[in-house]
């Protein structure tokens, strides 16, 4: 019978959170090299870690469904040992009041939406995540340096940030935050359509990308000071963790000695053969999901 009633509050519970199943068949997870790997694995290897960046292209409704499921995971395996907590660049460190009200049920979720300038595409792809994460009394933290000034640096280089506030620079990285590497550079510059040479420290534009990356980098770092036995789940586009660059480089700078584990997802039309020339190295496991399904729209 308490079996019986265990099964029934399980199923409740996922009907409430309206938990989406990612499809098998639209997916196939690898590890850096490209051999065949196991969501299990991918569960298996959190565990050695203090936080596991799922990187995801953000119209992928598959991922987000996959970034449910191994949260889930990750709470039902080392919830009673460690603080399982969610991260997220989807929302700015300037709003982590608003988010925490709403987690202690002090604000409306319609109030919460609106104050914290949730994406688009927040109640299909990132609700479930909070919302576990709020019945179950986990921490979110809100991760991402605000548009606002993400912007300004684009505008006016980032020695603009000076002019701020001390308050307003709160919701930032300290300053001045580390330069993009050399790998990182290179890959943004491709990323821009070959823009190698014409790109470096000094460009607004990659500073713009490289304050995005310190921010949430620092506010994971913060967080794992706080939290001594913490196990951190955060959420980004890919690119700002693929190949281990971007906001991990900066996470290491600000606690060498953090252990990460990244998760690439993206999606392709051939997404059941790994490419060495595109996916190797993307992450310690590579997820490919199929470019044929719906996506989500922001």
């Amino acid at each position: 019978m308490k079996k019986f009633f265990l099964i029934v509050i399980v199923i409740l519970t996922c009907a409430v959170l309206n938990i989406a199943q990612a499809n098998g068949e639209h997916y196939r997870i690898f590890d850096a090299k490209g051999k065949p790997a196991a969501f299990d694995d991918i569960v298996k290897a959190i565990g050695e870690t203090d936080v596991v960046f799922l990187g995801e292209q953000h119209d992928d409704a598959t991922a987000h469904a996959l970034q449910m499921q191994i949260f889930k995971a990750v709470f039902e395996k080392y919830a009673k040992e460690r603080r399982v907590t969610l991260s997220l660049e989807m929302f700015e460190r300037d709003v982590q009041t608003v988010l925490d009200e709403y987690l202690n049920d002090l604000i409306s979720e319609t109030h919460f939406i609106s104050s914290s300038r949730a994406w688009g595409n927040y109640k299909t792809d990132y609700r479930p995540l909070v919302e576990f994460a709020k019945a179950n009394k986990l921490d979110v933290v809100a991760a991402n340096a605000p548009r606002r000034y993400v912007n300004m640096v684009s505008r006016l280089g980032r020695d603009s940030l000076n002019r701020l506030s001390r308050e307003a620079k709160k919701s930032l990285a300290p300053l001045p935050y580390a330069d993009a590497s050399e790998a990182y550079t290179k890959k943004f510059a491709a990323l821009m359509g070959g823009m190698t040479g014409s790109v470096n420290a000094h460009t607004p534009m990659l500073n713009a990308q490289t304050l995005w990356d310190a921010t949430m980098a620092f506010s994971v770092a913060e967080y794992l000071k706080r939290n001594k036995k913490a196990l951190v789940v955060h959420l980004n586009g890919s690119f700002h963790t693929e190949n281990r660059l971007g906001t991990v480089e900066h996470l290491l700078k600000y606690r060498s000695k953090a252990r990460v584990l990244v998760v690439s997802m993206r999606y392709e039309d051939d997404f059941k053969n790994f490419d060495n020339s595109k996916h190797a190295d993307l992450g310690d496991f590579v997820i490919l999901t199929d470019a044929k399904q719906p996506r989500s729209q922001r």
